[in-house]
């Protein structure tokens, strides 16, 4: 009885806890323009909370990286 209730207050705890965003890779950012746009403008619009969280800075690193590429594109790399 008691591995019951124990079972049923860890059920309960797990489904009222906030979800967690899925964190996105540089290149699976590099390669939704999209949802790098997105979650850029998330990371500009309040960057005293989202700064310094996982998907702000591959975003940024992910924008880095393109911007390289087509500036290296453009001058004919």
């Amino acid at each position: 009885m008691k591995w019951l209730l124990s079972s049923a207050a860890m059920l309960l705890l797990a489904a009222c806890s906030p979800q967690a965003d899925k964190i996105y890779t540089v290149d699976e950012l590099m390669a939704d323009d999209g949802l790098l746009a997105r979650i850029i403008g998330e990371c500009r619009n309040n960057p005293g909370e989202l700064r310094d969280t996982p998907n702000c800075r591959n975003a940024e690193a992910a924008d880095g990286k393109l911007r390289l590429e087509r500036m290296g594109k453009s001058l004919g790399g």
